[in-house]
């Protein structure tokens, strides 16, 4: 899956950016308060994708 389309996915349930790290973006669900460390490559694969998704507590794209 690509990074971006994560991301677009993940802001769209109303998850925030909350800083960028040395190699990752950390996102927050608003809703439930957790953070998830995104890695900065261009294909995240879809077992990682499904994984950040269960950990942010949002539907699996």
């Amino acid at each position: 899956m690509k990074r971006r389309d994560l991301l677009r996915h993940i802001e769209v349930h109303e998850c925030v950016f909350v800083r960028e790290g040395h190699s990752h973006t950390i996102y927050e669900n608003s809703a439930n308060g957790n953070r998830v460390p995104i890695p900065r490559h261009r294909e995240i694969p879809d077992v990682f994708a499904r994984k950040i998704c269960r950990q942010l507590g949002v539907d699996e794209p």
